[in-house]
């Protein structure tokens, strides 16, 4: 999972396995942390956009919501139809076409740390900070 801000950052969590509602509670709860410093720094919010992802629109995730936006954490969900508003779906794109394409993995740890060098590696080119959450 992956959150972009274009020019800025590219913060991301990477899961062996399938990710559930469980870890992505995780990883906006570290979200909403940096957004509750956000909002009493500058007054600003901060808005995530999300896709259709079942996940996204959960029982446990709707029981977090209310407690994400007190600390400054928006959400905008965009229409299925629309997947070029959710401008990470075009760097998950170019990491895959760039950094990935042609390439086989023994197993999943070998394609994650792929993954980890190519953000690294597509950050630096476009001039962004990038970080990692690490789940428990």
């Amino acid at each position: 999972m992956g959150l972009f801000s274009q020019e800025e950052s590219f913060e991301y969590g990477l899961k062996l396995g399938g990710f559930q509602s469980k870890s992505y509670i995780e990883m906006i709860n570290w979200q909403a942390e940096k957004a509750e410093d956000i909002l009493k720094k500058t007054g600003k919010i901060t808005v995530i956009v999300l896709d259709n992802y079942s996940v996204h629109k959960s029982k446990e995730v709707k029981k977090n919501l209310e407690k994400w936006r007190k600390k400054g954490l928006e959400f905008f969900l965009i229409s299925a139809y629309s997947p070029e508003l959710n401008l990470i779906e075009t760097e998950w794109h170019q990491l895959k076409t760039h950094e990935l394409s042609g390439r086989m993995f023994e197993d999943e740890y070998d394609l994650a740390m792929a993954v980890i060098d190519g953000i690294e590696k597509r950050s630096k080119k476009n001039n962004c900070v990038w970080e990692r959450f690490r789940f428990d």
